[in-house]
This record gives structure tokens, sequence and C-alpha cells, in this order.
């Protein structure tokens, strides 16, 4: 009874996690869509997918295995079945729904249309992250490396996280990417509404109903 009782919740943490990556892709498409700029690692990715003009969702798996070696060497015991799905659904799922998102919204014409693009973005990457991280089935390579520093340095996640996402910030810069408002909301703005989406959608989501294990 315990094992089948494990397996279960197993079984509600990898569906919660898959579930987040899905909407975590329709958050990103929104985000490129609203031409504010996206979160930092997107933000690097699209300016380097448009410098060699392939999709970005290529450019982002290719990142991401420089990024899993880092995670392999340092930070093993952060890998899962959720390392995987994000490093290589992610990308394709955002390009799909930005395709999707601009034959049926089209491309924003005033800064009102994009501001309310964005916020709904925000919104559900909000909730995307509350699910993926309450799985709690294995980092992305890219969060990782924020976790590994803090782990082996003495900077707070906060400290690490502000300087990974920073790298991308300039990086992308130097590429021409675009840096916007959207770009900041992520990188320091997202933190109360994941809390609250863990608190009141992806906790009960992950536990389901209680069960006695036994």
């Amino acid at each position: 009874m315990i094992q089948l009782f494990h397996k279960e919740q197993m079984a509600r943490r990898v569906a919660v996690m898959c579930l987040g990556i899905l909407i975590m892709g329709v958050g990103i498409g929104l985000f490129k869509i609203s031409l504010m700029g996206n979160d930092p690692s997107t933000a690097l990715c699209i300016a380097l997918a448009d410098q060699i003009h392939v999709d970005f969702s290529l450019v982002l798996i290719v990142v991401n295995c420089l990024y899993f070696l880092v995670e392999l060497l340092f930070g093993r015991e952060m890998i899962g079945i959720g390392t995987f799905v994000n490093w290589f659904f992610v990308g394709p799922i955002a390009s799909w729904f930005t395709n999707l998102f601009t034959q049926w919204i089209g491309v924003p014409s005033n800064f009102l249309e994009k501001l309310a693009i964005m916020a709904v973005g925000v919104v559900i990457l909000s909730f995307s992250c509350a699910l993926y991280q309450t799985a709690d089935v294995g980092i992305s390579p890219y969060d990782s490396l924020s976790l590994i520093l803090a782990k082996r340095g003495k900077p707070k996640y906060f400290w690490c996280r502000i300087f990974t996402d920073s790298v991308c910030v300039v990086l992308a810069f130097l590429l021409g990417g675009l840096i916007g408002l959207g770009t900041l909301v992520c990188a320091l703005g997202l933190g109360p509404f994941i809390s609250f989406f863990t608190k009141h959608a992806a906790e009960p989501m992950v536990r389901g109903k209680q069960r006695k294990a036994s």
C-alpha cells in the first residue's frame, strides 16, 4: 500500500510538472509577441537565434546542453525527469504558441496592447513556474546554475540568481536582443506571484487528496 501511494504521488508530480511546462510555453509565447522583452535566459536565446537566423527553440536546446554539463558536473542530484522535459520541450512549445498567438492576435500596435499581453504573460508564467517548481522532479539546466553557485559559494541564492540573469541580459543586449520591461519583471517581479500560485494552486495539485500511507 505504501509503495502504491508513493507511485501515485510520483505520477501526480510528473503530471503537474508536464502541465507546468506546457503552460510555461504559453507564457513565453505571450511575452514574445508583447515585444516587451522576455525572461533573461529566453532573451539571450532569442538574440542568438536572430543572429544566426534559426528558430529560438533550437538555440534553447543547444544552450541547455552547455548548462547541463555544469549541472552534471556540480549538481547531479538536481537532475530528474523535469530537467529533460524542460530542456527539450519548452522551446518548441513556446515557438508553437508564439506562431499561434501571432495568427490569432497579431502584433500589438500600441503600448497598452503590449502591456496587457505582457501582464497576462506574467500571470501565466508565474503559474507555470509554481507548478514546475512545486512538482520537484528535476531542476532545469539553466535554473541549476544559480543553485550550484549558492551551494558552493557564500552568496545567497537571490544574489546568485541575479548574477546569472544579469549575465544573460548583458549578453542578449550585446547581441542586439530585445531587453525591456518584461525582462525586468521576469528577473525581479515574479516572486510574489509564484508564491501565491504555489500556495493556492500548485501545492494542492501536487498533494491531491490526502491518503494514509498504510
